[in-house]
C-alpha cells in the first residue's frame, strides 16, 4: 500500500503549502500531479498498480459527490427564486464551452476525432467520456481535457473574479461549475459556502445540457469551422 500512503502524504503536504502560500498556482491537485506522475514514470510503475492501491480513495468520490447536495439544499430558497437565471446561465455556458473548445481546435487544424474529444471538456469526467464516445471522440483523451479545463478554472477562476470585481456568490458559483466542473466546485467550496452550492448545481445542470445537446452542436461546429 506504498502508493496509497504516498498519495496521502503528497496531498496533505500540497494542502499545507496551498493554505500557507495563498497563491492560485499552488493548487493542491496541480502539485500532486506534478509530483506523482513524474515519480510513477521514473520508477516505471504501471497506472494499474497505482490505481489498485488507491481504489479506496477512488471509492470515496461517490459519497463526496452526494455530500455536495447538502449545501445545495440549504440554498433551495434562492434557487427557487432565481431558477430562470440559473438555467439560462448554464445553457449559455454549456453551449459556449462546446463552441469555443471544439471551434478553436478545428481552427488550429485538429482532426474530427480530437475535436470530438475536446467538445465536452467542461463537464465532469464520466459524462465527458460518454459524450465524447457518442460523437466520435476518444474517451480517454476527453478525460485528460476535463482535468486540464478543471485545473485552469481552479487556478485562474478566483483571481479573475477579483480582478473583474465579481462578488456575487451566484455568479462565481455558476461560472466555476459551468466551466470547470468538480475541480472548480471544490475550489468554490473552499472559498465560500454559497459559491460551492451554486457551483455544484451548475455542475449537474451543465452535465445534463451537454449530454443532450452535444450530438446536435457538434455537426454545427464542424460545418461552421471545418
Amino acid at each position: 500500500m506504498i502508493w496509497l500512503l504516498t498519495t496521502l502524504v503528497v496531498f496533505y503536504t500540497a494542502r499545507y503549502i496551498s493554505k500557507h502560500l495563498q497563491h492560485p498556482i499552488v493548487n493542491p491537485l496541480l502539485i500532486c500531479l506534478v509530483i506523482i506522475i513524474p515519480l510513477l514514470m521514473w520508477l516505471d510503475v504501471p497506472y494499474e498498480t497505482y490505481f489498485e492501491q488507491n481504489k479506496w480513495l477512488n471509492a470515496l468520490l461517490e459519497p463526496a459527490v452526494v455530500a455536495l447536495a447538502f449545501p445545495l439544499y440549504e440554498q433551495l430558497s434562492q434557487i427557487r427564486q432565481k431558477w430562470k437565471v440559473i438555467l439560462s446561465a448554464c445553457f449559455v455556458g454549456s453551449v459556449l464551452s462546446m463552441l469555443t473548445g471544439a471551434g478553436i481546435a478545428l481552427l488550429l487544424g485538429a482532426d474530427l476525432e480530437l475535436t470530438a474529444s475536446i467538445l465536452p471538456k467542461s463537464v465532469t469526467t464520466p459524462i465527458a467520456m460518454a459524450v465524447a464516445d457518442q460523437v466520435g471522440g476518444v474517451p480517454s483523451v476527453a478525460a485528460i481535457m476535463v482535468i486540464i479545463a478543471g485545473l485552469f478554472g481552479a487556478v485562474l477562476g478566483y483571481p479573475l473574479f477579483r480582478m473583474l470585481g465579481i462578488k456575487a456568490p451566484i455568479a462565481k458559483g455558476l461560472t466555476m461549475g459551468t466551466v470547470s466542473h468538480a475541480l472548480g466546485t471544490a475550489k468554490a467550496a473552499e472559498e465560500n459556502y454559497q459559491d460551492g452550492a451554486f457551483s455544484s448545481l451548475a455542475l449537474v445542470i451543465c452535465g445534463v445540457i451537454t449530454s443532450i445537446l452535444a450530438p446536435i452542436v457538434f455537426p454545427i461546429i464542424v460545418y461552421l469551422f471545418a
